[in-house]
């Protein structure tokens, strides 16, 4: 039976346009997998906690030689990875916060990397691969190629980075200059905005439509 993780990590509730675009994405998913089984986190309303001092050397330390902080910390990120593990699919949330991705996805990620859980102790391989992997982003700007902050989008060019040693490969589908609508030092590209998020929700609605032979 196929199974989704389904992840959104924006602050904005109904106004979020990558909580709009994900919650498109997992229904589209639904409607392919009408059998399917879904598990959802919200990284946005319930953060995981921040690696610290105490506990977040987990990783690095066998775990019979854990501390009770330590332990606390493996057993979530254990649980993390298991979320990942059991998904054919996951679908991620990812809006751009100061140029970057909000803080609770990077550390869904440093949880993510578990020496012996995500990747192989001895070959360091990736042990998360072979699942699908979206991710709806959205920017409120736009940072393409020609445009005056190229390139500032260090969400969309970190997480493949990020994620590298495990084994996912991120596919992106992206609505930029989602600020159009409420900048009024944007409106001028309220067009782009509106052709940016429509092009990304047809993508949305391609993913699972059986190949026509």
């Amino acid at each position: 039976m196929a199974h989704l993780l389904h992840i959104d990590s924006s602050i904005q509730g109904e106004r979020s346009v990558s909580r709009r675009l994900s919650a498109r994405a997992a229904a589209a998913w639904r409607a392919a997998h009408p059998d399917g089984t879904v598990t959802y986190r919200d990284l946005g309303a319930n953060p995981l906690p921040h690696h610290d001092a105490a506990g977040g050397l987990a990783a690095m330390v066998p775990p019979d030689q854990h501390t009770p902080e330590q332990a606390r910390v493996w057993a979530r990120t254990t649980e993390v990875i298991d979320e990942v593990r059991a998904a054919d699919t996951v679908l991620l949330g990812l809006p751009v916060y100061n140029y970057a991705a909000p803080s609770s996805v990077k550390t869904w990620v440093d949880h993510l990397i578990a020496p012996g859980l995500s990747v192989d102790a001895e070959t360091r391989a990736g042990l998360l691969g072979g699942r699908e992997f979206i991710v709806l982003a959205s920017r409120g700007g736009g940072y393409g190629e020609g445009t005056p902050r190229e390139g500032w989008d260090h969400a969309e060019q970190w997480l493949p980075h990020g994620i590298s040693t495990i084994g996912l490969e991120p596919r992106f589908i992206t609505a930029e200059l989602t600020l159009a609508h409420v900048n009024p030092a944007l409106a001028e590209f309220i067009p782009l905005a509106d052709e940016s998020l429509a092009a990304a929700e047809r993508a949305i609605d391609e993913l699972w439509v059986p190949a026509r032979v």
